[in-house]
């Protein structure tokens, strides 16, 4: 018996602070959402049966479902259990993308954040397409046939819809899932991005093609510092050209005012 006792005393069990008890419950929940475990439209306990499961309070499991119903994986309705109501990474990254485009409507120069944002997706593809074995390049080679053709047709909506397809399609031949997702998610404001820079009277479209055509032959090459340094120039030279759309239109804005004040 003093032998056990002894053993029992000198047992280390980790105790969980209890102020970080409901992330605890949080990040249970919230795997058995994105698995699949829990599905959308699907109703979970109740706040007294998750608190038995885990051995908390029902306070910790409310600020759980709190933190939950924040990052959009739940929804709270008065009188009735917590349901489901979104189940993969995409949604999520949907409803992110509204609220960019919602915040650009408030604040244009938000959309020089989303270029920020551009620059580190499309640097990364790069660099995974540079160090990648058996890559598929179709739909990257399509697009740059297709801005050559706009290029010597003068077709300058049609260069811009091409560009537009060069820059997703090297994010889709990293198939790496998560950057196409995000990407995607984000590609109808870079679309616009892509169109809105484009009327800044910089360069022409021989030169735009030429650009393009250097980076396709880097990755290519695998020369990855070069395509990166190229892709990356590129884009911050984009970030400039949106920054004079923005003053421009700012100082119309501005000029309108004045007039009607």
């Amino acid at each position: 018996m003093a032998k056990s006792a002894e053993m029992k005393n000198n047992l280390q069990i980790p105790l969980r602070p209890r102020g970080r008890l409901h992330s605890v419950v949080s990040s249970v929940l919230e795997n058995r959402i994105l698995n699949g475990e829990l599905k959308v439209g699907e109703r979970l306990e109740s706040e007294s049966a998750i608190a038995r499961e885990f051995g908390v309070s029902t306070r910790a499991v409310r600020e759980a479902i709190q933190e939950l119903e924040v990052k959009g994986l739940v929804q709270r309705r008065h009188g009735e259990r917590t349901e489901v109501v979104r189940d993969d990474i995409n949604s999520y990254l949907d409803a992110l993308a509204v609220t960019v485009r919602q915040q650009f409507h408030s604040n244009s120069d938000y959309l020089l954040q989303l270029m920020a944002v551009r620059r580190m997706i499309e640097s990364e593809a790069l660099e995974i397409l540079t160090n990648k074995k058996d890559v598929q390049m179709s739909k990257v080679d399509d697009a740059v046939k297709g801005m050559k053709k706009a290029r010597d047709d003068g077709d300058f909506p049609g260069f811009v819809n091409a560009d537009a397809s060069f820059h997703l399609a090297l994010v889709h031949a990293t198939d790496n899932q998560i950057l196409m997702r995000i990407y995607d998610n984000f590609s109808g404001l870079i679309n616009d991005v892509i169109h809105v820079t484009s009327r800044i009277p910089i360069k022409s479209l021989a030169d735009a093609y030429q650009e393009h055509a250097e980076i396709y032959e880097l990755i290519c090459n695998r020369d990855m510092t070069g395509a990166v340094d190229r892709i990356r120039t590129q884009i911050d030279n984009s970030a400039d050209y949106l920054r004079q759309a923005i003053e421009k239109s700012n100082m119309k804005q501005a000029n309108k005012e004045d007039e009607n004040g």
